[in-house]
């Protein structure tokens, strides 16, 4: 998609600049890794006991692990290479890789991810990708997610997901929604009534305010994404829980807490939702947060 931008009342389009070399483009996107992918960096040019190097490995906001792989050239077979590697991953144990968090984020940030190592996450970035490689990733059960960057003039750069796994893994679920705040975190029991019709209706809402937004479903809370997770929901006894992302917010009512610096958290605002009578409001605020992910 070509981009524009105003000179003296005129639209210009912008020229694509080319990269120079695979390691420049995964220097750029390792250096930016939090910003542009939600995602904490542990390694570069990993070695594996298998042989090879992982370009990338890093862990999401969800705790997932990643592997990254780049490629400059069309014929670069670079999806097979990530499924080699994420075969060498899953036969690690998860003691690797949380002492990998400990060394590399340290103590305190790693104890405040929960690794989800059964959903580990396998992303390449290209330039462009072959139709061949469109229908391997559609036909593989695993995470293999497909991102086609462009480096633009004036330091310009996207980074576009061609393929959309959530979404996909949310059709082979089609009929099993969850619907219930007690299935967000079985670890607190009890839920009242309350507190799930006000989930549902929070779910619903969120979920309307556009078809591309994705709900992602971990141990502790959902997630709710585009790119990036924009809310999450925890579910407490007496209150739900908001995690939003880190911005100014119009909040005359200022109920948007900061989290303390320490945990280091890319969603560190937080609110708690008590009753239908706040929801209003509290919509005003994620479609805010939802806005930074555009």
């Amino acid at each position: 998609m070509p981009l524009f931008f105003e000179e003296q009342g005129k639209y210009r389009k912008l020229k694509i600049a080319g990269v120079n070399n695979e390691k420049s483009l995964q220097t750029l996107v390792e250096n930016n890794l939090l910003e542009v992918l939600d995602m904490h960096f542990l390694a570069s040019e990993y070695v594996t006991t298998f042989g090879g190097r992982i370009d990338t490995l890093a862990v999401d906001a969800d705790g997932a692990p990643v592997i990254i792989e780049y490629k400059l050239s069309r014929n670069e077979n670079v999806i097979n290479q990530g499924l080699s590697y994420l075969r060498w991953l899953k036969a690690q144990k998860v003691e690797f890789f949380e002492m990998l968090l400990i060394k590399k984020l340290g103590k305190e940030l790693a104890e405040q991810i929960k690794i989800d190592w059964d959903n580990p996450r396998v992303i390449c970035i290209a330039e462009s990708y072959s139709k061949f490689d469109l229908d391997t990733v559609e036909v593989i059960p695993m995470r293999i997610e497909l991102f086609k960057y462009r480096m633009y003039e004036r330091g310009l750069f996207s980074l576009e997901p061609l393929n959309n796994v959530e979404r996909a893994q949310e059709k082979e679920k089609a009929g099993k929604p969850i619907v219930s705040a007690a299935l967000v975190n079985p670890q607190v029991p009890d839920v009242s009534s309350t507190i799930n019709e006000l989930f549902e209706e929070l779910r619903s809402r969120i979920l309307q305010m556009d078809e591309n937004i994705t709900e992602k479903h971990t141990s502790y809370y959902v997630a709710y994404q585009l790119s990036r997770n924009f809310a999450e929901v925890h579910i407490t006894k007496k209150a739900i829980k908001l995690l939003l992302r880190p911005v100014n917010y119009n909040d005359p009512k200022q109920i948007v807490e900061k989290v303390p610096d320490t945990y280091r958290w890319t969603m560190d605002r937080r609110v708690y939702l008590k009753s239908k009578d706040e929801l209003d409001y509290i919509m005003s605020l994620i479609e805010q947060s939802y806005k930074d992910v555009l």
